[in-house]
């Protein structure tokens, strides 16, 4: 009966035993089959994803660069085709063999070849080595010529930057070349669409609109094996050319600037008094942006950067130069919104002026006489404007300045390296030097000297403000096929309607029209300064006042010598200054003309205007067709 019973227990344990067994295969088996489900069935894109990005690579090409077209639709900045070298150093049995056949039939200098030696060390065998970025067509010809005897020579056709007009607009547009870690660093756009071989905008237009103008990548999807290699495409998505931007600038106008500055140190600017239009911005001496491309070489370099000219300085916008005689436009008006002189206004010009023991000289050594206001612009008698600036003081005269522009970036928006200036005033000189401010100091800043410090730029936008009537305007480069055309702005600020948009940047308007009508004398009256410069025919007739700015004190025995600006040496000379709008009975356009060292803003720089402005007005009817009239109800 006991052995029955121990038989019973045995199998209940045994059999206990099997079903936990069971059951524990069960639960394990049930497990096993459960994930399988979820890495199969619930996870399957996630786990194809995984294994496609194993198996297949993503590269992205450079993408091809928007282009930008001046205001006639001429390409100004565009793209063309370059041929360039590759070599898949996997594919090449003797490179040595290889190179020194490449450096016979493209003459490589040895230089060349070790950098090219230097750079496949770093290189995975299977990826490209490019041996030269810019072939010329004949050294294209060469190499496929050669193609049957260059294993893994693989020769390409791609896009580069090209700027067709040269050095014309290099200050304006700038130029691209390879970013740099601080470049890739500093923009979102760039890290996310970079490659080798990616070229961004370095200074200029190129730089500021950079996010508009880089462009979509074009992707390459390959299947690779265990090591990336490539080994079949997949898939080729074409990119996104960048945006097309269109400038207000005038390239016939451009041109012209390049060749009356041609051998000079200076600037020209032109804008449209009522839209702000820019139509020329020329820093002269400039140099080729093409350069930059592929890597300009360090002789090249070398020579660019020590020219004593300096063409790496936009004058334009980054040229500080004392503004002269041409700020006394400003001081008149400033003397005349302030009621303190009115047009008979007479002041006796002996040639010098006495202050507290110290000589302020009229330039001209005799002296003018009796002199009104129109007849003392119209002469630049310095003794006139030192005694009104004397009754103005420097801070009202200041407040007018700023109201004109001056002391202040005109397109700093578009170009970082834009320098502000400086229109002193008593609080001014307390904040900067410590020291207060003398009487003296307003006289000279009345003809344009001392601490003042203006762009050629600002000086155009004075003017241009000055010619409209006196109201603000904001310059711009950058135009757009909705914007108000011209006619409208005109007709919108001559109503004097309140409603419109525009500031008066005067208190009477007859002020406005006093100093237009003195700076008409200057250019078109016997004894005007630029008399020699005027041009009779209405149609091209202008108004405008030279100006002469001294970049080192002139001592007692200087001034007793009287030398020609030929006999004083390059760096002693004055700089030659003129601003201008014209056509004087019906305004359109204003300009600002530096000279370097030129001497005298009569003989220097008023010459240039004549020029200009014939070429400016011709071209004025063809700017207006640019727009369709009748989709501004014209």
């Amino acid at each position: 009966m006991i052995k029955k019973n121990l038989g019973i227990r045995k199998s209940d344990i045994i059999n206990r035993r099997m079903f936990i067994i069971g059951v524990a295969k069960l639960i394990v088996f049930g497990g096993l089959i459960a994930r399988l489900f979820s890495l199969q069935i619930n996870e399957n894109k996630k786990y194809l994803t995984l294994s496609d990005k194993n198996r297949i690579r993503e590269w992205k090409l450079p993408p091809t660069r928007g282009n930008i077209v001046d205001y006639f639709g001429n390409t100004v900045a565009g793209n063309l085709k370059v041929y360039q070298l590759h070599v898949i150093p996997e594919q090449v049995e003797n490179f040595a063999y290889l190179i020194a056949r490449l450096q016979t039939i493209l003459q490589l200098s040895n230089k060349r070849v070790e950098k090219i030696k230097k750079k496949k060390s770093q290189l995975k065998p299977w990826e490209s080595l490019i041996v030269s970025e810019n072939l010329s067509w004949s050294e294209f010809l060469k190499i496929n010529n050669y193609l049957y005897e260059l294993v893994g020579v693989k020769p390409v056709m791609t896009i580069s930057r090209d700027y067709p007009f040269d050095d014309i607009y290099t200050h304006v547009l700038g130029y691209v070349s390879q970013p740099n870690e601080e470049d890739i660093l500093a923009n979102e756009v760039i890290q996310e669409k970079f490659v080798p071989g990616i070229k961004i905008g370095k200074l200029g237009l190129e730089k500021t609109l950079e996010n508009d103008l880089i462009g979509v990548n074009d992707i390459q999807r390959y299947e690779v094996n265990a090591y990336g290699k490539r080994i079949n495409q997949l898939e080729y998505q074409k990119g996104k050319q960048g945006s097309k931007i269109r400038i207000t600038l005038d390239t016939e106008v451009q041109k012209l600037s390049a060749k009356l500055l041609e051998g000079k140190a200076g600037s020209i600017s032109v804008m449209d008094i009522y839209t702000g239009e820019v139509i020329a911005m020329y820093s002269s001496p400039s140099y080729n942006p093409n350069s930059f491309l592929f890597g300009i070489s360090q002789d090249e370099w070398q020579l660019i950067r020590n020219n004593p000219l300096k063409p790496l300085i936009n004058k334009t916008l980054s040229g500080l130069y004392s503004p002269g005689s041409t700020i006394k436009p400003i001081v008149a008006l400033s003397a005349l919104e302030n009621n303190i002189i009115d047009p008979k206004f007479k002041v006796h010009c002996k040639g010098k002026m006495e202050l507290h023991g110290q000589t302020f000289h009229c330039w001209k050594e005799k002296g003018h006489g009796f002199m009104s206001l129109r007849n003392a612009m119209k002469q630049s008698c310095d003794t006139y404007f030192y005694e009104i600036a004397r009754l103005l003081g420097v801070d009202r005269l200041k407040k007018t300045a700023d109201k004109f522009g001056l002391g202040k970036k005109v397109l700093g928006e578009y170009f970082e390296n834009e320098k502000s200036g400086q229109f002193p005033d008593t609080k001014w000189k307390i904040n900067n030097l410590g020291r207060g401010w003398v009487l003296g100091e307003t006289l000279i800043t009345g003809i344009g000297q001392g601490y003042t410090q203006t762009t050629p730029i600002q000086l155009c936008l004075m003017t241009a403000q000055i010619a409209n009537g006196g109201y603000k305007i904001t310059p711009k480069v950058l135009t757009y096929d909705n914007q108000l055309i011209s006619e409208q702005v005109k007709r919108a600020m001559l109503s004097n309607n309140n409603d419109k948009p525009f500031e008066k940047l005067f208190k009477e308007q007859k002020n406005i029209k006093i100093v237009q009508d003195s700076m008409f004398g200057s250019t078109n009256e016997l004894r005007g300064t630029s008399y020699k410069s005027r041009i009779d025919d209405p149609k091209y007739q202008f108004a405008g006042k030279t100006g002469t700015a001294q970049v080192k004190r002139i001592s007692k025995r200087e001034r007793e010598l009287d030398l020609k600006t030929s006999q004083i040496p390059y760096e002693e000379r004055d700089h030659a200054l003129y601003v201008a709008f014209g056509p004087y009975k019906n305004p359109r356009y204003s300009l600002s003309i530096i000279v370097e060292h030129g001497g005298s803003g009569s003989s220097a720089a008023a010459p240039i205007a004549t020029k200009l402005f014939k070429l400016i007005i011709d071209r004025h009817e063809l700017r207006k067709q640019v727009f369709d009239f009748k989709e501004f109800n014209i």
